[in-house]
């Protein structure tokens, strides 16, 4: 006989993966009554029957939990007994308060593969097979609870055979809200650039296997939108995919058939390994191996990286399964644009790029691009928060005030960030808000970003920069609004990342941030109080750059911008060394030296700057690496492939050196030392992996030096500049060896796709 009944709300990740089948079979093996079904709260559980049967599905419950699900929170409330003599699964219950949380895109689990190549199969060569654990979420939801109708599946009624599996507990596709097979489910169909049908199904796979064979450039429609595909062996398709993307050097993506395709070209650490093939499967940045022949030099011109990812969806795989070699998979999209998702739109957007398109009909709800991944310091880092990450929700940190806020990120990289209760919603990467197209994605994200969670802002946040399109969307919605500075949000984003508390010392290196005193900031060490209030104690000594913005585009600007700082007026009257004038005369014009000599002693569209990425430009143009860059940290990426490669043969090699100035207002991390040995080892024309070497060096031991004079234990790294590799390990190091505790990012990406998520942090925690 029953003697207890409890009603239980789990919250946490506990929808779309497999949770109340999971709920179900426990249920039953414990020989309880009752239900389990989706709310908008999460998974609500009705159980009844013996108490110690009851304690026994409660101790159980999160131990054995699907490998997906996430519970972080149980609320048991006791209940009467009822006239319940069974368990099942009921209709999901709609409510005002909306607290469940969506899983992201996951790639195809082992069970899925077997059966996706099992001739035997029923499934054999469905390009969406999926389960309880696998398979599309995010990309195709259109609400909360994750149920079939509403999502774009709920176009597909299964059919007998699938609906049978659906109701049947013993079957593990038992609930799945995505099942669907050949003949009830989506299909692929192969077109021309002109949209016209070439081939359909199986045999659309086959052709479009050919068309890549013969140097074609595909428009697949994958998961999360379109990727453009091609033979990565293919130098001159390549180079017709550059110039029709307009995308000139930009390493691309790479997709391998397997692990053992990946050995062949890159180191393979085991932590890179796992993320691979973990069920986000993102692209992972690797080592490349020296002299391999299975790329082309077109992927990725001067970098010692590749980015890598495995097929991750049955689409992929059955695709690879048709190819011998490796493909670039790139998104598909015009340079500065969202990814394009429909594939009517498609045949607009990448007509004028790609010669075939490989599409099904599965609306995408939510484009996605691939996510980006990086093993440092043994543990990962995102650098592009996508597809198997977004939108899982992230602790805010601490208690927070309250309100319901909306933070709107920044220009470059952005995303959109909503704090509701305990934590932040953090959407997908939604790039660079250039383009018309961009914009309109970015009005889109933040409007549906609060509908799903039932949430009307009661403050929106934003950048300091006023010209910011976020910034201006902002104030155009005439909620109360709180700006905060760049380096604020990165130093408070990786603090509540790693759920610390203050004090620290914010080390917050990037390209370039609107600064408090009208100067452009990127080089700043931030120190943040008991209550976390933050104030600038130290930074790089700043120096002019002539044309402002467009000195990111040319780092011989910014170099010229970094001698005048030392040299003054000399510069240009023949009174520095001879190696800085040959320099000047090969990298400038004699009417543009004029030009920029007017500028910086005017500081005409000059404006300071303590930028540490600048830094970087002005180092590689010193150095012969690169004068003008093709995209963005083009220059200091190639930096960093020459001191990874140096590091490992000339460890002997002595840093640069540094200095630490006081200043009325802060510490200043003094550059002078570290420029004129680099220009003696330019004039002894020491190599230029050399004088990289020993720059990222040097840098590394001046953080340290600043850390020492601050006198702060705790260090936090952020920023776009600490994806150097290079860098992020060589200050860790240093850091612990002298009894610092340094901090950096893992699921919050230290670039500008972190921003709105340290400003939501800074609102929520009432510091702005």
């Amino acid at each position: 006989m029953a003697n207890e009944r409890v009603r239980l709300l789990v919250r946490g990740i506990v929808q779309g993966v497999g949770f109340r089948p999971f709920v179900y079979r426990l249920a039953c093996k414990k020989e309880l009554c009752g239900w389990v079904r989706n709310t908008t709260s999460g998974v609500e559980i009705d159980i009844q029957g013996e108490a110690e049967q009851i304690e026994s599905f409660l101790s159980d419950l999160p131990r054995l939990k699907p490998p997906l699900a996430c519970i972080e929170e149980v609320q048991r409330s006791a209940l009467p007994l009822s006239e319940r003599r069974e368990f099942e699964i009921l209709d999901s219950a709609l409510q005002a308060e909306q607290e469940a949380v969506m899983l992201p895109d996951t790639a195809t689990c082992g069970e899925c593969l077997k059966e996706l190549f099992d001739p035997g199969n029923r499934r054999y060569l469905y390009p969406f097979i999926t389960c309880t654990v696998c398979g599309p979420r995010y990309s195709i939801a259109e609400g909360l609870p994750f149920d079939r109708v509403r999502t774009s599946m709920r176009l597909f009624k299964m059919c007998p055979q699938c609906l049978f599996e659906y109701r049947n507990p013993a079957d593990r596709r038992f609930h799945s809200q995505t099942n669907s097979c050949h003949e009830c489910g989506p299909h692929m169909e192969l077109w021309a650039a002109d949209g016209s049908l070439l081939a359909e199904r199986g045999e659309a796979f086959k052709l479009a296997a050919g068309a890549l064979r013969e140097g074609k450039i595909l428009a697949l429609k994958g998961v999360g939108g379109f990727q453009l595909l091609l033979d990565a062996r293919n130098g001159e398709a390549i180079e017709t995919l550059r110039r029709r993307k307009n995308r000139k050097d930009k390493p691309f993506a790479v997709m391998l058939k397997d692990i053992t395709a990946v050995r062949e070209l890159c180191e393979l650490e085991e932590q890179e390994l796992k993320e691979l093939v973990s069920a986000a499967a993102p692209i992972v940045l690797l080592r490349s191996k020296e002299n391999s022949r299975l790329l082309s030099r077109g992927v990725a011109p001067g970098i010692g990286l590749s980015g890598i990812m495995l097929p991750y969806s049955p689409i992929h795989h059955i695709l690879m399964r048709e190819l011998d070699f490796p493909l670039i998979a790139t998104s598909g999209n015009v340079s500065d644009e969202p990814i394009c998702s429909d594939e009517r739109e498609a045949l607009q957007r990448l007509g004028a790029i790609a010669d075939l398109f490989l599409v099904h009909n599965r609306p995408v709800v939510n484009g996605l691009d691939d996510s980006v991944v990086r093993v440092m310091a043994g543990s990962s880092t995102v650098f592009r928060r996508a597809r198997g990450y977004a939108p899982l929700a992230l602790p805010a940190g601490k208690n927070v005030t309250g309100s319901s806020i909306l933070a709107l990120g920044g220009h470059l990289k952005n995303t959109i960030a909503l704090v509701k209760g305990r934590v932040v919603h953090l959407s997908r990467h939604l790039g660079t808000l250039e383009s018309t197209k961009a914009y309109e994605t970015f009005e889109e994200e933040a409007l549906k970003l609060a509908a799903w969670y039932g949430v009307k802002p009661a403050l929106v946040v934003c950048d300091k920069h006023p010209d910011y399109y976020s910034t201006r969307h902002a104030e155009a919605l005439a909620l109360g609004t709180k700006r905060v500075q760049h380096h604020y949000a990165h130093v408070l984003a990786c603090l509540a990342e790693n759920e610390l508390r203050p004090p620290a010392l914010g080390v917050a290196f990037d390209g370039s941030g609107y600064g408090l005193d009208g100067t452009v900031w990127g080089g700043e060490f931030l120190l943040l109080d008991e209550k976390a209030q933050i104030k600038r104690v130290g930074s790089l000594r700043p120096f002019r750059l002539p044309g402002g913005e467009q000195a990111v585009e040319e780092p011989r600007r910014a170099a010229l911008g970094l001698l005048f700082a030392r040299f003054g007026e000399k510069l240009f009257q023949g009174q520095v060394r001879g190696r800085v004038l040959d320099w000047l005369s090969q990298a400038f014009s004699s009417e543009e030296r004029l030009i920029f000599l007017r500028m910086l002693k005017q500081g005409v569209n000059s404006p300071l700057c303590s930028s540490v990425g600048r830094l970087f430009d002005a180092v590689a143009a010193l150095s012969g690496v690169r004068q003008r860059c093709n995209f963005e940290g083009q220059a200091a990426m190639e930096l960093e492939s020459l001191a990874l490669a140096r590091g490992e043969l000339e460890t002997h090699l002595e840093a640069y050196p540094s200095r630490i100035a006081h200043a009325a207002a802060v510490l200043y991390f003094e550059w002078d030392l570290l420029l004129d040995r680099l220009l003696e080892d330019a004039m002894d024309l020491r190599p230029a992996a050399v004088i990289s070497l020993r720059f990222h060096c040097g840098l590394a031991q001046g953080i340290l030096e600043m850390a020492q004079s601050i006198g702060q234990e705790r260090v936090l790294l952020t920023g776009g500049v600490f994806q150097n590799k290079f860098l992020l390990e060589r200050t860790i190091n240093l850091l612990e060896k002298n009894g610092f505790k340094p901090a950096w990012h893992h699921l919050v990406p230290p670039n500008d796709g972190g921003v709105s998520f340290g400003q939501a942090v800074a609102a929520a925690w009432g510091v702005v």
